[in-house]
């Protein structure tokens, strides 16, 4: 059993040196945490300067366990190391812990980093990370667990209260302002310095000799050897992102060091979160909801490359799942590639209602409820179904229409967050029911009312916060009496069936509409019989193909790979230094991407298409089964010829990988673009759109840029530097 967590960053808007002075009050105990009994220090360590100081504390904390579980396990109290590691040159304190009591059965560690604010010098930053892994536990390792986590999150949530409390107090005192160390400062200090001091040794104040405390103190020094807390400056926010990354990953493979390489922290472009800020537009989360937030965040911008989610958004996903990471990591990953297959990011810009829909569909957004949700108003009594159904072509026109209402509410959602000061992620919505009949209930809407739901519910989750219905015949009440038997108890409360005169409970009048006795003026097509000189088929509306773009042809390209083959795409390049632009997503199991550059294309099984000469686009087969074209089906042989030279070094990707790039081409030729089916692992998907576990999905696009456009000197920035070659020829 593995347990983590990494909380947001935490701002104080006090100086360093003051948060400092006031975490030394919590020392050596605190009322403010009753679990807390005490410590002591067992070494200490301070620079000749003053500026470095180490101090290693034996903590005790009161378990608040079942008595029986005290009983068996014959403690009252549990025994924490600590080693505190200042430097008050950097402006910086990492704190480091783990378990003394049972460290055979069960391991937990802690990291915590106070740094300064990277934009404002008078303001200090926290974070934390901690890992708990249970090995055995007399049987109850199950119950440890949760216990550990719930003392853990109560004791967070304290954290800040108490050094908020603790620097009032010291500014009650009359201490506002401690000076910032120096090194003129600490000449004075230097000669009162004992002969240890000078001579920069430890000082042992404690040789207990107990087996189990010698174990944990080696633990804390392995750690400190290479910490995920380098001393080297202050952090920035990127950079701190990159090394907690890291060290999570350490963790995870139990690694007692945390080496840092420079350039994973210039690959991570994100950094940590702002607790205010989560509370300001997120909304209020414990720690653990906060730490899943925070993580799905980092691991979205590490693996996903282009416009991201926001936090908001990321959220809903967790909420969804009962923050599963893993099982939001999945849906947001397989949300990413829809959205991004059907250009969902321009659908506020480039979609136009269609003409039928609006003459004829009574429906629009109107003011907020009591809670700042926008509200969408629809009059489903005065909707002609059936002959709106046939003047709209396709069941892909609803739904189109449909994902542009939930942008357009999402859009809404973020303006109201702004204007009312508080996190708004969800929306309302009224439904009319006056005028409702069984002439309603047509067999087709019902296909278009499920793949609607189907898309809503991967892609938009926990985007509806209300829905009341209204002015309800009786036949309402009595099905919703049985169908929310089968609902979900949280997704049964956002139903309501309400009489007009209950709606102020929830809504202003103001945004209230007039038919339902409200003040607000209606603002939308008044519905009615859609005449029969408007239908464009008697028969029922053509099927939605879920694996077609809902907004027309787009440049992306989806296809599959059988095991053993691969996907192959031939460019060909007539000067040197035009680039390859190349955008994919691996939607299903993984695959091994290379690029070549062949000088002839010998394959002659694809003469009489050349569909792969020309850039990707809309015209080719959005899904279909490609076998390898040039160069995966014929063996090679490695030569001195420049039949065929590997340009770059096969790369692995894996489910839910997404890849944009720039290959700069050094001379003319052909280059090819493969993807290969790799074999090391199988992963199925409930978002397959084809049957068979043994297939590599992908969807790509790509485009050559010629270097006539280019205003700087290309041939020093290529994708690589210079081309890695392995020259082959076909036998």
């Amino acid at each position: 059993m593995v347990q983590k967590y990494q909380s947001p960053v935490r701002v104080y808007r006090y100086p360093f040196e003051l948060v400092m002075a006031a975490y030394e009050k919590r020392f050596p105990t605190c009322p403010m945490i009753p679990v807390f009994l005490g410590s002591d220090i067992t070494s200490e360590f301070h620079s000749e300067d003053g500026a470095v100081e180490i101090i290693e504390r034996r903590c005790r904390l009161n378990v608040d366990a079942p008595y029986l579980l005290k009983k068996i396990v014959n403690v009252d109290y549990v025994v924490f190391l600590q080693k505190n590691h200042l430097d008050r040159r950097q402006r910086t304190l990492r704190i480091d812990a783990c378990n003394e009591s049972f460290s055979s059965r069960l391991t937990i560690k802690e990291f915590c980093h106070y740094y300064v604010h990277p934009e404002n010098a008078l303001w200090t930053c926290f974070e934390q990370s901690a890992f708990l892994e249970i090995k055995s536990f007399f049987g109850f390792e199950a119950s440890v667990e949760k216990l550990a986590m719930k003392q853990y999150s109560a004791n967070l949530a304290k954290g800040k209260e108490i050094i908020e409390h603790y620097v009032n107090e010291l500014i009650s005192q009359g201490i506002t302002n401690i000076p910032i160390w120096s090194e003129s400062s600490s000449l004075s200090t230097t000669t009162t310095t004992t002969t240890t001091n000078q001579n920069q040794e430890l000082i042992t104040l404690s040789t207990n000799d107990d087996p189990s405390l010698l174990a944990a103190r080696r633990r804390l020094s392995s750690q400190d050897a290479s910490n995920i807390f380098t001393s080297s400056s202050p952090p920035k926010a990127a950079a701190l992102a990159a090394t907690t990354a890291a060290h999570f990953s350490a963790l995870s493979d139990e690694v007692e060091t945390f080496q840092i390489d420079e350039s994973s922290q210039e690959k991570q472009s994100v950094g940590n979160i702002d607790d205010e800020y989560i509370r300001r537009y997120v909304g209020q989360l414990d720690p653990f909801e906060e730490s899943c937030l925070v993580q799905l965040r980092k691991w979205i911008a590490e693996t996903h490359k282009g416009k991201l989610p926001n936090d908001s958004h990321l959220l809903r996903f967790l909420r969804a799942r009962r923050f599963d990471i893993e099982k939001a990591k999945e849906n947001v990953c397989h949300s990413l590639t829809w959205r991004k297959k059907n250009c969902i990011d321009r659908l506020l810009m480039d979609y136009e209602v269609p003409e039928m829909i609006q003459r004829f569909f009574p429906g629009a957004w109107g003011g907020n409820d009591r809670d700042g949700r926008p509200i969408y108003i629809l009059r489903i009594g005065d909707i002609d179904v059936r002959g709106i159904m046939k003047a709209v072509h396709g069941e892909d026109v609803w739904i189109r229409h449909i994902l542009y209402l939930v942008e357009e509410g999402l859009n809404k959602c973020e303006e109201n967050t702004k204007l009312f000061g508080k996190p708004i992620s969800s929306v309302c919505v009224i439904l009319d029911f006056e005028n409702f009949s069984v002439k309603h209930l047509y067999r087709p809407v019902f296909r278009v009312i499920s793949q609607i739901s189907d898309t809503v519910e991967a892609n938009y989750p926990e985007t509806l916060g209300r829905m009341f219905l209204t002015r309800c015949p009786r036949v309402i009440p009595v099905l919703w009496t049985i169908i929310n038997t089968f609902v979900e108890e949280r997704t049964r409360e956002k139903f309501a069936i309400l009489k007009t005169d209950e709606l102020v409970e929830y809504i202003d009048e103001i945004n209230i509409p007039d038919f339902l006795g409200g003040q607000m003026s209606f603002q939308a097509p008044s519905g009615g019989i859609v005449p029969r000189s408007l239908y464009l088929h008697e028969d029922e509306p053509d099927k939605f193909d879920a694996e077609s773009s809902l907004f027309g042809d787009n440049a992306y390209t989806v296809v599959s790979i059988k095991e053993g083959g691969a996907h192959e795409v031939v460019i060909p390049i007539s000067q040197k230094g035009d680039k390859l632009c190349y955008d994919f997503d691996l939607l299903k199991s993984e695959c091994t991407f290379t690029i070549y550059r062949i000088g002839k294309i010998k394959s002659t099984e694809h003469d009489d298409n050349d569909d792969h000469l020309r850039p990707s686009s809309p015209i080719q087969k959005n899904n279909s089964i490609l076998h390898a074209t040039t160069i995966y089906d014929k063996p090679l042989v490695e030569s001195t010829t420049d039949d065929i030279i590997r340009l770059t070094q096969p790369t692995i990707y894996h489910d839910g990988d997404s890849v944009q790039e720039t290959y700069i081409c050094q001379q003319p030729g052909n280059y090819v673009l493969q993807w290969r089916h790799s074999t090391s692992h199988h992963t199925t998907s409930p978002f397959d759109f084809i049957s068979g576990s043994h297939k590599t999905k992908i969807m790509y696009h790509y485009e050559r840029q010629s270097s006539v456009r280019l205003t700087t000197d290309i041939t020093q920035n290529g994708h690589i530097s210079g081309e890695q070659r392995t020259t082959l020829t076909l036998s």
